[in-house]
């Protein structure tokens, strides 16, 4: 099947190219594949009755080849009369060879239905803008001796500043077909010692006397042909193809990458990918194997193991083996059997194995189980504050079903997630399941501020609305108001995740901010931020950066009792972004503790106004009391040992 590659990550793709083409030296016909490696494609549209030209021969044996297949009208051209002279005394009886500037010749006009053009483009260009004069001249020549219908044929590595003067022919009637030889790159990492390659392309312009639209197509596996919508989205493909051949050579010559590398595999034809791939290397120890890859059952991409950078770095170390790549599957696309994906990512899997590795054919395939797992998608909506989301429902490997609530915009985090069991012979939420780790240590320090029953607590943020219901299930004397920006979001909990109002447990529509601010009457023991960030480049994810102006915090500060605790779940990735975080909350709260979760990037902030008497008494009670709850999961040593005071 046809994947195509496409990454973010930046590369200094110039420098590349630099080096790449030192180290190429004169020996061009070497990385651009003989006849042998390209006669699959070139067969296709160039016919034996065809009248061919063979622009800047060079000594390459391209056209001998041809013409011992069947290609009897050849005419071979190069600027250097010395190689014409030797081709003709070699290959005298092989077609017609003449010494003449392919930017000046000397033919009538649409002499030739077949121009062939194998690296002589990629010689004449260089990156030097003063040079694309030549290119124009030597383009307005191919069209003039080209006939009607005709096709020219460059074989190229497609730099993109050759790419960007091919617009020409597009510009002048003809249609663009650009197609990856997979033969040619394959001959030429076999040959090379340290077995790398770039991608090699046939682009194949064909002449019309009148195009009522450019057409640009494009067939990364030499035989589906993809047509695009643009010249930008051509460019897109094809420099994301040689992105990925470059991260692909990197990882062949060095023997590892402290770093992961990434990208996404998408079918031709495609725009959501099918695949993401994570590659990961550790140092060299005794007994690692060479390499494997791991195939992640659907559902289970959103765990701490695969979801996070730590996780799968501890994947890789469990797995024993020097490189690993993790595989997993996206949402909207139909998988069958763990075979069939095998068969699937097989040749991609392979193109980037350790050097070391000699027989490809041992690599092997690890997962959780002998299926690839289970989701069916219950919801698809979309919501005006965050965008397209899913709910659906995933089996996990005991045969638990779990309902999850997760944007599209970051589709490998779990917004919100319940277990289903059987509730009076349906299927129902059970709501004594807590599925976020970071709602305990919120609740330990909501059970810390209670001191008397049918006082209000105030949570911003809903979700699925898992931690109010678990709340109100389990704590009978706690009052919950909940405020909700997303009224999308607030049918989706009453709807697919069993939220339920009453006099104990109320929810406003509302923007929390502004509910704060306008807060003048209530007092609450507790206020609970539980929101998340849409700007995935603000560094913070959680709360967004309104939630921590000191508008806000004095607003927060005013609206709790004396003694009340503010409860943040933070998230951030960023040490320097935490402690300016912590310097403005401790402008108003002068006492933070925090708490950080080991498999996790939630930190939990508990915030006073005041010193806090017997910290430690009131942690273990609340911790006593939640672990004497149906979810007992509370580690108070693990809570006293990582507690931080921030000051």
């Amino acid at each position: 099947m046809n994947l195509l590659p496409k990454t973010s990550e930046e590369f200094a793709t110039k420098d590349y190219w630099n080096k790449f083409f030192q180290k190429r030296g004169k020996s061009a016909f070497d990385w651009y594949g003989e006849f042998p490696e390209l006669c699959g494609i070139l067969s296709r549209y160039i016919k034996t009755k065809d009248i061919i030209l063979n622009v800047g021969c060079g000594n390459s044996k391209l056209s001998v080849d041809m013409y011992n297949t069947g290609y009897h009208e050849i005419t071979n051209i190069d600027l250097s009369e010395v190689v014409i002279d030797q081709m003709k005394r070699t290959y005298r009886d092989c077609g017609t060879w003449l010494s003449m500037d392919a930017t000046k010749m000397a033919f009538d006009d649409e002499k030739f239905s077949v121009i062939l053009d194998k690296g002589t483009l990629d010689a004449m260009m260089s990156e030097d803008v003063t040079e694309s004069k030549i290119a124009i001249e030597y383009f307005s020549e191919v069209k003039r001796v080209l006939k009607n219908g005709g096709r020219f044929i460059i074989i190229s590595l497609l730099q993109e500043h050759i790419l960007t003067a091919l617009s020409y022919f597009p510009s002048n009637n003809f249609l663009m077909r650009v197609i990856r030889c997979h033969d040619a790159e394959m001959k030429t990492a076999n040959s090379n010692e340290d077995k790398t390659s770039m991608p090699v392309f046939i682009i194949v312009m064909t002449k019309f006397s009148k195009l009522p639209n450019k057409i640009f197509e494009i067939s990364n596996d030499g035989e589906t042909i993809e047509r695009l919508e643009n010249e930008g989205a051509l460019k897109n493909s094809i420099l994301n193809i040689q992105r990925a051949s470059i991260i692909r050579n990197g990882l062949i010559r060095k023997n590892s990458y402290e770093d992961e590398i990434n990208f996404d595999l998408y079918k031709s034809n495609e725009k959501t990918p099918r695949y993401s791939l994570y590659i990961l290397d550790q140092k060299s120890k005794k007994n690692l194997k060479e390499y494997a890859a791991f195939i992640v059952p659907q559902g289970r991409e959103t765990e701490w193991l695969f979801a996070t950078k730590q996780g799968r770095r501890k994947l890789l170390e469990s797995a024993q083996h020097k490189r690993l790549a993790i595989v997993i599957m996206h949402r909207n696309q139909a998988y069958t059997t763990l075979d069939d994906i095998k068969v699937e990512i097989n040749e991609t899997i392979k193109s980037f194995a350790p050097k070391e590795l000699k027989d490809m054919s041992k690599i092997p395939f690890l997962s959780l189980g002998n299926d690839v797992g289970e989701r069916k998608i219950v919801f698809k909506g979309t919501s005006s504050m965050s965008g397209d989301f899913v709910v659906e429902d995933v089996t996990s490997d005991n045969a638990q079903v779990f309902r999850r609530l997760v944007f599209l915009n970051n589709q490998f985090a779990i917004q919100s997630e319940a277990l289903l069991k059987k509730i009076k012979k349906k299927i129902g939420i059970d709501h004594n399941y807590l599925s976020c780790q970071h709602h305990v240590y919120m609740i330990i320090g909501l059970l810390m501020a209670q001191k008397e029953s049918n006082l209000q607590n105030l949570l911003i943020g809903l979700g699925g609305g898992g931690l109010a219901m678990y709340i109100h299930n389990f704590l009978k004397e706690v009052v919950m108001t909940v405020i909700e920006i997303d009224s999308e979001i607030v049918r989706v909990a009453k709807d697919y995740f069993g939220l339920v109002e009453d006099e104990r447990l109320k929810v406003i529509i509302d923007d929390g901010l502004k509910f704060l601010k306008s807060n003048s009457d209530t007092k609450y023991q507790s206020i609970l931020f539980d929101v998340d960030s849409k700007d995935q480049q603000s560094g913070i994810s959680c709360p967004p950066k309104e939630f921590l102006t000191q508008e806000t915090l004095e607003a927060v500060k005013s609206s709790l009792v004396i003694d009340g605790v503010f409860i943040l779940n933070f998230v951030c990735r960023d040490n320097s972004l935490r402690e300016n975080a912590i310097k403005d909350i401790l402008k108003v709260f002068p006492h933070i503790y925090s708490y950080k979760l080991e498999e996790d990037v939630n930190e939990i902030f508990y915030c006073f106004t005041q010193k806090v008497t017997e910290l430690n008494e009131k942690i273990s009670k609340a911790g006593k009391k939640l672990n004497a709850l149906k979810r007992g999961t509370i580690d108070l040593n693990d809570l006293f040992e990582k507690l931080k005071i921030n000051s």
